[in-house]
């Protein structure tokens, strides 16, 4: 099926509790709160729902992979925005491509630009793996700042946040920019870096009160009912309760790249899995049901509802939330992530901040695999003191605050080639804090 992994990575598998989990007590508070708020029948009820609700789901994209994500012009998307059926759709799937956000041309010139950024101070630039540095600790080159700045990327942004939805008048659509970092992956290079797992926090999901009062439908018998892009609760959630260098204080609508050079299924591509609402059921449900010991596994009703164990499969403080084939046999992810579709420089891909997803631990083409990491965040009270914060540590030179684990003394104003934020329009500038 297209864009289907070929071979299943050498990732992790989630398939038994380690002492970390009695040691720290927060996994079985953060359990017990649950059961106590919601009840042992609604939470047994949802899992049924869920499971069986998986099964067409998986079903579908096992059928279609990558031809169930949408792809958008930009241009139509600024002008017209999308259709009801479309934004039906995308909020079914989660995911979707919009093209030529910015003109190839350019930004092959903005890469251009990079390079020589890079090039010019090596010996300063830091990234990730270290035996392969790929995921560069960069956050204000010019390409970056010149890409997430572009008027086009800002509407587009701002169509992207009126998906969700919010009737307390304390957000709005209005974009604010997230300085976040870059991804320059040289062909024939693996990465095992990113396995299958959803951002935004990890253990946070349910030991937040608010951020668990945003899934309030999944944990009280309805998974149906869940409205993945209600912003109502989710604003206020705390993501950054269990600090970390994979978790975000502010919330992105949707994460996204945008492609400096050309990318492709096993070309170091993204991997997602296009589907939201009993996605993220499920791996809310998952720690309060253990497998059988036998039999079919695929049987959720064979499932032991489990209250006392402290085990949140794929669930570690300070990471984000991961996943695995064994641990979460339902979402049959060997089936159904699925790479996204073609893109040339300029493209953009977006997808939910629920969303399972992956980076490919190939990259088989002939050039670069390059994107600029830029989400589209709305105005929210917790997002606006984050930018405000943010924008302090761009004009002192220190990276972002999300940031900050591992950059050492990482300074860009003393970076040769820097241009600051000077030159941007106002519409620019006040989406970065100024």
């Amino acid at each position: 099926m297209p864009g289907v992994l070929k071979t299943w990575p050498a990732w992790p598998e989630y398939t038994k509790q380690t002492e970390v989990y009695a040691q720290e007590p927060s996994f079985l508070r953060a359990k017990q709160e649950v059961i106590a708020q919601y009840g042992k029948d609604a939470i047994c009820k949802s899992w049924l729902k869920t499971c069986q609700a998986l099964e067409s789901v998986t079903k579908e994209l096992e059928e279609n992979g990558a031809s169930m994500i949408p792809t958008f012009d930009a241009e139509k998307v600024i002008n017209d925005g999308f259709t009801p059926s479309e934004k039906d759709y995308i909020k079914s799937i989660g995911c979707f491509i919009v093209r030529q956000v910015i003109p190839e041309d350019e930004v092959r010139e903005q890469y251009a630009k990079l390079q020589e950024y890079i090039s010019a101070n090596r010996e300063q630039v830091k990234g990730w793996p270290v035996e392969a540095p790929s995921m560069l600790r960069l956050y204000d080159s010019p390409t970056q700042i010149n890409i997430r700045t572009h008027p086009n990327h800002l509407n587009v942004q701002r169509k992207l946040n009126e998906l969700w939805h919010d009737e307390s008048g304390e957000t709005s659509a209005e974009p604010l920019l997230y300085s976040d970092g870059i991804r320059d992956r040289p062909p024939q290079t693996p990465f095992m870096g990113l396995p299958p797992h959803i951002d935004a926090g990890s253990l946070s999901r349910w030991a937040d009160k608010t951020y668990r009062e945003a899934y309030h439908h999944i944990f009280s018998g309805s998974p149906e009912l869940h409205d993945a892009y209600d912003l109502n609760a989710r604003k206020n959630a705390d993501q950054y309760l269990f600090p970390g260098v994979a978790h975000s204080r502010v919330f992105r609508a949707f994460q996204g790249w945008t492609a400096l050079t050309p990318a492709a299924p096993r070309s170091g591509s993204i991997l997602l899995f296009p589907h939201i609402q009993m996605a993220v059921a499920y791996v809310l449900l998952r720690p309060f049901f253990r497998p059988p010991e036998s039999g079919d596994i695929m049987d959720a009703s064979k499932w032991t509802f489990d209250a006392d164990q402290p085990w949140f499969p794929g669930t570690f403080l300070q990471q984000s939330q991961l996943l695995s084939r064994s641990s979460h046999p339902h979402l049959r992810l060997e089936d159904c992530l699925v790479a996204s579709p073609s893109m040339r420089p300029g493209d953009s891909v977006w997808w939910h901040s629920d969303m399972i997803h992956a980076v490919d631990t190939e990259h088989l083409g002939q050039e670069n695999a390059a994107a600029v990491f830029i989400p589209a965040c709305p105005t929210t009270p917790i997002n606006k003191e984050y930018i405000k914060t943010q924008k302090e540590a761009s004009l002192a030179g220190r990276p972002p605050p999300d940031y900050v684990f591992g950059a050492g003394s990482l300074n860009e104003t003393l970076f040769k080639g820097y241009e600051g934020f000077e030159r941007l329009s106002d519409e620019a500038k006040i989406a970065l804090g100024f």
